[in-house]
This record gives structure tokens, C-alpha cells and sequence, in this order.
């Protein structure tokens, strides 16, 4: 079997398997780019696996006149940029000591010892430089059956990195098909209290990167009934998600994993997960405006089309409906339109709370009217 993706093919790529296969080493592509291509998904990042060490990479790279970048020195691992196109190039690697977040790894000649520290068998399939394909664990029975399967012993691949765990879930919400695999579910469970010890930012990525998916809901209540879910984020409800991922598939919403994430609630979810600045706001956003009493105008005027949009699905969700043409259409007229009073027009006659509170009842005036009132309708008298 052939990989079949342009991709292989593209000279970038090519030059930087026939840097190494001209000095004697072997190039073979593996893990996700393997792995997409069988399945016909759009290959974006482009891993090569090789017997050549980091410093022998490096040095073919500069003879060859390409970049060549250590992003992972310790690990292995130079980006090589040819033609502006990254390739993480990885030397053949094998675990010596792991704790559960981290690895200890010596190099090896060995393509199947490096496949043995790989965590599933859909990611442990190589390809050679002509797309030619190398199982060296049989794992293409599993990727064709979309079957999400631990590399021999889940626990043991598990206490490897306690992200498996993770990943596990998320690998089944993006390629997954069916149940979960029941052993590598029974050790995520038994394990769980192992994912205290990993960083919040690689939780967050994770759990970010799984809502992601075009369809997370089964994966996410699996994570529930195993007790996973409570570790990332305590007091979080997974019910609302189905009903809002049907809604955005109905109505044509882009996926936004924040939307989803607000849709989970818990106790402090930015903190647990230590979301970005951006993504922090956009959530604190979309949790306020479930908490106001507004319509669908006001949501939009307060909060913008986008979030106007997240908070009308999430309300939408838990009331088990569809929002209508109406109400999008709303939310966009609210959050184009402009309070037309400022604080000049009704100063000297009104001047500190007094001011604040003028302002006020004209805005309620003004939203309450569909943002129709002008200035010289809202000002009346106080205009003079």
C-alpha cells in the first residue's frame, strides 16, 4: 500500500528525504501525516522519522542550503524549512526512564523500537520517501476500522504520560467510530487521578483541541462515566453539549471549541485549563450573557455578533430549540447599531450619578424601541 496525498510529492519535501537518503539514512514519514493521508483528511504538518542524529541532520541540512531549526534538541528533533515549508524531523527514539509527564529517551537504529513508544497504533505507521507504507504493529487494521488502540499495554503506555488519557479521547472524537476501545477506557479510568499531575496548559490544549472535533459529545460523556471529566473540570455538565453541537450543525455555526467549553460550565474553567487571555475573555463573555435578561437586540448591542451568536446557541440548547431567523437577525442589528446620546448632549443639565443614570434610561428607551429612537427622539426637551 501507497500513500496517495500531492503532498508527498511537492519538491520541498523531497529534498529534505534526499538529504538524508543520499548520506545513507533512512526518511520515512510517520504519525499523523501517515495516518491523515490513509484517511483522506488535508495532511497540514509533516513529520520525518530517521536513523540520523540530531547533529548529522543539522549538518546535511546546511550543506544542502536548507534551515535547519533544534525545536527539540534533548528529543530528537530539528524543523528542517525548505522552500518555507517545516519538516519536524525526529531521530528513531526509545523510552529510557518516564514519570507520567515527561520522558527520558536514548536514540536508536530501530524504526520498531521507535514505533513502540508511540502512543496508538493509528500513529505508529511510517511511510517511506515514494509513500510505500511500514507497520511495524500491525496498526492499519485498527486505522481502517477506526478503532482508537493503545500500543500493547494501556496502562503501561498510560503512566508513560498521563496525557494519553487525554489524547485517548480526543483521538476517538476526531478518527474514532463506534464504542471506545474497552481496555484502553478501563485504564483511563483506573488511572485518572494521574492527569493532577500534568501542566494546565497541556490539559487545556487537549480538551480544547477535542472540542474541537466536528462531533465531541460522545467522546466527553465517555470521559464523564469514567470519571475523567471531574479531574479537568470539577462541577462540569456535559448535557448541554449535544444539543449545542446539533444546533451549530443545523444552522451552519462554525465550530468554536470556547462556545463548547462554555457549554461543559464548572468551577473556573479558565484557571483550570489556563486559557489564553482572548480565549478567557471570549468565555467570561459568553457567561454573562447567559446570566442577563436580555433579548436577543440587547445580547448583540452588549456583546457583539459573535459572542451575540454563542450565547443565543447555549440558550438555545437549554431551552431544547431552534433560534429563529428572527433572533440572528436581531443579534446582528443590535450589534451594529450605535447609542446615539453621549454624555455631552445632556450635560451641564445633568452632572455626576444623576448623569449616569439619564444615560441609562434612555439606552433601556432606546434598545426597547428595535434601536429605531434618534437622537432627537430620545432627547426631546433635554435637547434644548
Amino acid at each position: 500500500m501507497k500513500l496517495t496525498g500531492d503532498w508527498i510529492r511537492k519538491a520541498p519535501t523531497q529534498s529534505v528525504c534526499r538529504l538524508l537518503e543520499s548520506a545513507g539514512f533512512q526518511a520515512l514519514f510517520v504519525g499523523g501525516c501517515v495516518r491523515d493521508d490513509l484517511l483522506g483528511v488535508p495532511v497540514r504538518d509533516i513529520d520525518i522519522a530517521t536513523d540520523a542524529r540530531p547533529d548529522r541532520v543539522i549538518a546535511l541540512a546546511k550543506a544542502a542550503g536548507l534551515k535547519a531549526v533544534p525545536t527539540g534538541l534533548e528529543h530528537g528533533t530539528i524543523t528542517v524549512v525548505a522552500n518555507g515549508v517545516p519538516h519536524e524531523v525526529t531521530t528513531f527514539r526509545k523510552d529510557v526512564e518516564t514519570d507520567g509527564r515527561r520522558a527520558t529517551v536514548a536514540f536508536s537504529d530501530d524504526v520498531e523500537e521507535d514505533a513502540h513508544r508511540r502512543d496508538f497504533t493509528m500513529n505508529a505507521l511510517y511511510a517511506r520517501s515514494d509513500g510505500e507504507l511500514i507497520d511495524p504493529l500491525n496498526g492499519l487494521p485498527d486505522l481502517e476500522s477506526r478503532h482508537v488502540r493503545f500500543i500493547e499495554d494501556p496502562e503501561q503506555r498510560i503512566r508513560e504520560d498521563y496525557l494519553r488519557i487525554l489524547r485517548f479521547f480526543r483521538f476517538h472524537a476526531w478518527y474514532g467510530s463506534g464504542g471506545l476501545d474497552t481496555d484502553g477506557l478501563a485504564a483511563c479510568a483506573k488511572l485518572a487521578e494521574g492527569i493532577q499531575t500534568l501542566s494546565k496548559e497541556r490539559v487545556g490544549s487537549e480538551v480544547l483541541k477535542l472540542l474541537a472535533a466536528p462531533e465531541p459529545a460522545a467522546a466527553v460523556a465517555s470521559m464523564r462515566c469514567a470519571g475523567i471529566l471531574r479531574h479537568i473540570l470539577p462541577g462540569a455538565d456535559d448535557s448541554l453539549l449535544g444539543p449545542l453541537v446539533h444546533l451549530e450543525q443545523s444552522l451552519s455555526v462554525p465550530v468554536d471549541p470556547v462556545r463548547r467549553l462554555a457549554a461543559l460550565g464548572g468551577s473556573d474553567q479558565a484557571e483550570h485549563l489556563r486559557l489564553s487571555r482572548s480565549q478567557t475573555k471570549q468565555l467570561a463573555q459568553i457567561l454573562r450573557g447567559l446570566t442577563a435578561a436580555s433579548g436577543a437586540g440587547e445580547i448583540g448591542y452588549r456583546f457583539g455578533k459573535e459572542a451575540g451568536v454563542d450565547i443565543l446557541l447555549l440558550r438555545s440548547a437549554a431551552e431544547n430549540r431552534e433560534p429563529s431567523e428572527i433572533e440572528l437577525e436581531t443579534i446582528a442589528q443590535g450589534a451594529s447599531a450605535d447609542f446615539p446620546v453621549s454624555a455631552a448632549d445632556l450635560m451641564p443639565a445633568y452632572q455626576g450619578p444623576a448623569l449616569g443614570e439619564k444615560l441609562s434610561e434612555l439606552e433601556r428607551k432606546w434598545i426597547e424601541s428595535g434601536f429605531t429612537l434618534g437622537r432627537q427622539d430620545l432627547l426631546g426637551s433635554d435637547l434644548s
